[in-house]
């Protein structure tokens, strides 16, 4: 019998090959949608899964009031792992230090390459399981020692034996490699870690460290791993107030609170908002999750809409097979694996387009995902996820097609009642609201990204330059290198700073200025820089001067920002007086807000003072009469003269800006091809249901040919009802794209608004697309030859 069901389904595929193409394509095209987005959520929901100790380890964060709000922070004093181990020991098997992930200096002879490295302490390995290719966990046990992933050991060896090899860091720390890593995969909080050292070695030269208050510089990581038997909430509350109690109370000024950052929520829940979990990327879980839902089901209505649209035309079959002794349940059997057949066919036919996809998808998603080809969960889902959509799909159908009745249909008597259409035109409803949504999101998604983009940055970018240095040679021949740069036209001004143009990576507080209340506590970024930095990235100035080398008085002076001004409540900023630990600076300058974190942020209060040891960066604006590939080879040619040691690294400050976009410009490409791929399936739908009806209304429309009518009438006449369902989708759609994008544009606390003209231009937009769809049809119908169509069978 079942082979008696899919022979017949077969035929009937066979039979009817365009509407057996659009159902099997709108259907593939949403399974792959599905899939595209189940690997995404399969990736997100994995992350960092590869650590054996996954459910103990978490990160210690803290939150602090500071300048009026509660911020929250992942850097800690390097006392901190100390303390926990001494009083708090019975609650962790593992503490561990660890410096920021940083790009240093790798060097093996004449090879020297920029690799991004940390250092840990040696227990790390073991609470990380890192999967250790050469050499044992023990690896970090020697101070002088460097453990390398295998791609970075293939980098530098080739197929030779790298262990007990001499390499240097950052020209400064020699070392000896001491054992081989596995990779961290790329949906690890360690991704791109490609050395790992002792944290002993880095804090014997840090000279922070040594500092005597060394409980106020928040400039490190800390890691643990829970005993056993220990609740990690429980734990957290344990060591709320470590930090509090180990500083002066009266400097402190307010409660510092110290909490355990579980693992599982760093990557989906990595955002905090007045020190408590605000969300993060899981909403994008939950958004794409939902959106393919979406897809599919779109692809599900086109298939249940020309399945019974078609019913008809199989009306006589359904009577004949009644009346020979067919029973419903078998005819519900028949049409249900017609159904099934097709959804296999539609999910073989997404596996291809899947393939076909991914490169796309990842360059679009910033993944390494594949098919899941060995993975027997993924073929049980896929094929479990196919009969599933093959039932709901074609239930529908096959309970309305089995209920006709044998003796009005084969007496010629069976007509399809009016209300039969409706479910068809609630569910073309339900597609065009479903992709209205989509569009009018995507719109407002890359229009909060380009008002971003807009903002003001403070700054010049253009021809802007960012160098890391991780030596301090170039900073001892600073002057000379300057000269030689100038001098060969390839620059037209250089500088030194502790941060880039694109971020502040310091931050210190202490600060006291007139008026100040004596409970507020205050953090500001602080950026050293040398004499000629605000030329270089072109400050834009309110008031006063730049700081210069010619005014000794300088090295106690602070240029700020308007924000600061406005904070400390300066009128009249310039000649004012800030302490800075106790030590009065002089404010010279004030200049407009340079946008150097997050576009979609408030600028923070920042100062800039004179730098007074040697920067992290330089800072070099390309002459502008200059061709940039021309001087960038200039530049590299001194910078190697002087700095042997390093290899020639730049970044330019707008493409570094841009950057800051990725993740909006990612969801907004994403969200663009979901709703492109919807208005496709949807349009599928429309076709075909428009095929049908120009299809039954052939002899209407002769007759009509006949008695006068145009063919815009008759256009206009198999437009309406298609034009009419399409309207009413966009009244039922806009209030809820409304609703939505108005609460995620309420994420960035500087947005763009939501304005009529996205809802006019997405109107016009699905009316053109409906009337392109449906026009092909109903020019055709109206173009046919009424003496065919009206002539008797």
């Amino acid at each position: 019998m079942i082979r008696n069901y899919l022979k017949v389904a077969w035929r009937n595929l066979i039979k009817n090959k365009a509407s057996s193409a659009i159902n099997i394509g709108g259907l593939a095209v949403g399974m792959a949608v599905v899939i595209l987005i189940g690997l995404w959520i399969w990736d997100e929901l994995s992350f960092n899964k590869n650590f054996k100790n996954y459910d103990h380890i978490a990160q210690v964060l803290q939150n602090n009031t500071m300048n009026g709000e509660v911020g929250t922070g992942n850097s800690v004093p390097w006392p901190m792992g100390d303390a926990l181990r001494k009083d708090f020991g019975s609650n962790f098997k593992h503490v561990t230090m660890a410096r920021f992930p940083f790009g240093h200096i790798l060097a093996f002879g004449d090879k020297k390459l920029t690799e991004t490295g940390t250092y840990l302490e040696p227990e790390a390995l073991d609470m990380f399981s890192v999967k250790m290719l050469q050499g044992t966990r023990a690896a970090l046990n020697d101070q002088s020692s460097v453990i390398l992933s295998a791609s970075a050991a293939k980098a530098y060896f080739g197929n030779a034996d790298p262990m007990d090899q001499v390499m240097k860091i950052d020209n400064r720390q020699i070392v000896k490699v001491t054992g081989i890593y596995e990779d961290f995969p790329d949906n690890s909080s360690f991704a791109g870690v490609n050395f790992i050292s002792p944290w002993q070695l880095y804090s014997n030269t840090d000279e922070l460290t040594k500092q005597a208050d060394t409980w106020r510089c928040n400039c490190y990581l800390a890691y643990v791993q829970t005993a056993d038997n220990a609740d990690v909430n429980k734990v957290s509350a344990k060591i709320r107030d470590i930090k509090h109690d180990k500083v002066n109370k009266i400097e402190l000024k307010q409660k510092n609170e110290v909490f355990l950052d579980p693992m599982k929520n760093w990557h989906l829940y990595a955002e905090f908002k007045n020190g408590v979990h605000a969300g993060g990327r899981i909403q994008y879980v939950w958004l794409f999750g939902i959106i393919g839902g979406f897809v599919l089901l779109l692809a599900c209505i086109n298939f249940m809409n020309l399945s019974t649209a078609r019913s008809e035309k199989r009306a006589k079959e359904v009577g004949i097979r009644k009346a020979v002794g067919s029973l419903r349940p078998q005819l519900i059997y028949q049409f249900l694996s017609e159904s099934i057949l097709a959804t296999l066919f539609a999910f073989i036919l997404a596996i291809i387009l899947v393939q076909l996809a991914l490169p796309f998808f990842n360059d679009i998603a910033g993944k390494k995902m594949s098919i899941l080809w060995g993975n027997p969960l993924f073929w049980g889902l896929g094929i479990g996820f196919s009969l599933i959509t093959g039932l709901i799909s074609g239930s529908y159908p096959a309970l309305y097609l089995s209920s006709f009745k044998p003796v009005k249909v084969l007496k010629g008597t069976f007509k399809v009642g009016p209300l039969a259409a409706i479910p068809r035109k609630v569910l073309v409803v339900m597609q065009f609201t479903v992709s209205v949504v989509l569009i009018i999101g995507t719109i407002v998604v890359f229009r909060q990204i380009q008002f971003a983009k807009d903002r003001p940055v403070g700054y010049s970018r253009n021809g802007l330059i960012a160098i890391p240095m991780a030596t301090g040679d170039i900073h001892n021949k600073f002057d000379i290198v300057k000269n030689e740069l100038v001098k060969s036209g390839a620059v037209a001004e250089i500088a030194e700073s502790t941060s880039p143009t694109t971020g502040d990576y310091s931050t210190n507080s202490g600060f006291d200025w007139k008026g100040k209340d004596p409970a507020l506590a205050v953090e500001f970024p602080n950026i050293d820089v040398s004499p000629g930095y605000g030329k270089t990235v072109g400050w834009q100035f309110i008031a006063g001067r730049d700081l210069s080398a010619d005014y000794l008085t300088d090295s106690l002076a602070f240029v700020i920002n308007e924000t600061a001004a406005k904070f400390m409540g300066l009128k009249h900023p310039v000649g004012e007086t800030i302490k800075w630990d106790g030590v009065p600076y002089h404010v010279i300058g004030v200049i407009r807000d340079m946008v150097s974190e997050s576009p979609y942020e408030p600028v923070r209060p920042t100062l800039y003072h004179m730098l007074k040891g040697s920067g992290d960066f330089v800072m070099v604006r390309i002459n502008p009469h200059a061709g940039t590939h021309e001087a960038l080879g200039k530049i590299e040619k001194v910078f190697k003269a002087y700095n042997p040691a390093q290899p020639f690294d730049y970044q330019f400050a707008d493409a570094e800006y841009a950057k800051k976009f990725g993740n909006e410009e990612r969801i907004g490409k994403l969200a663009s091809s979901f709703a492109g791929l919807a208005i496709f399936i949807s349009c599928l739908g429309l076709f075909g249901m428009a095929s049908f009806m120009a299809e039954q209304r052939v002899k209407e429309i002769g007759v009509r040919k006949v008695l006068g009518a145009s063919i815009l009438n008759l256009w206009s006449l198999l437009s309406k009802d298609f034009v009419m369902l399409v309207a009413i989708s966009l009244v039922i759609a806009s209030p809820i794209a409304y609703y939505f994008m108005q609460n995620w544009l309420k994420n960035y606390r500087y947005h763009s608004g939501i304005d009529w003209w996205i809802f006019g231009v997405t109107a016009v937009g699905a009316m053109a697309i409906t009337l392109l769809t449906i026009s092909y049809q109903s020019i055709k119908a109206a173009l046919a030859n009424p003496v065919k169509s009206l002539r008797s069978e």
